[in-house]
């Protein structure tokens, strides 16, 4: 794939290979969001060891640490910027709005709970690419598949809640923005990891 220019099989450092298309992986994944929420974000640079198994292996370390952070700041960023869209885009009195937020709140929160799980999944995957196994990929798949029923069923649990303090229309109106707003961050996000039969 383009974002993995070093990706053959049988390439020196794998783990150093796929760190870097992590890295790029972050990058765009910060990129689509400034796009979406309207900001811009830029996540630095990291540098990777050359040589030495001890260094490469410090390295790794440290890049990964690094990629975990970057992860969970632009999770946050990424709520504090959709909970902005939102607030933008559907119109809402004052006294809709007190009854809204707090529920919105509740609702962000257990969305948040199983995003844990999502990510989690992308990470077990960046780890695995390049050696994984077919039972691997194949539980890999179910989790990740296990998360979008989760969302999906979060979301129908939701509905009648929302649909207590405001209007159907708004209720539609919320929930078509968050979709709209998360399946361009899950667009971007599938993009950028390479393809299972690519490794």
């Amino acid at each position: 794939m383009g974002d993995a220019p070093n990706a053959t099989v049988g390439a020196p450092y794998p783990s150093i290979r796929f760190t870097r298309t992590r890295e790029k992986f972050v990058k765009k994944t910060l990129a689509v969001l400034s796009f979406v929420a309207g900001a811009v974000m830029l996540c630095p640079p990291r540098t990777m060891a050359q040589s030495g198994d001890a260094p490469r292996s410090q390295s790794a370390a440290t890049s990964q640490s690094g990629i975990d952070r970057d992860i969970q700041m632009l999770r946050q960023d990424l709520r504090s910027k959709k909970k902005q869209t939102i607030a933008a885009n559907l119109q809402l009195t004052d006294a809709d709005a007190t009854k809204f937020w707090p529920i919105y709140d509740q609702y962000v929160a257990e969305l948040t709970k199983i995003n844990d799980e999502k990510y989690a999944v992308i990470k077990e995957y960046a780890d695995a690419w390049g050696n994984m196994k077919d039972d691997q990929a194949i539980s890999l798949t179910n989790r990740a598949l296990a998360v979008e029923e989760r969302v999906a069923q979060l979301r129908i649990k939701y509905l009648p809640v929302f649909s207590k303090v405001v209007s159907g229309s708004k209720v539609a109106t919320f929930f078509q923005i968050e979709r709209r707003v998360q399946a361009l961050v899950d667009l971007q996000l599938s993009a950028q990891l390479p393809l299972v039969q690519a490794q």
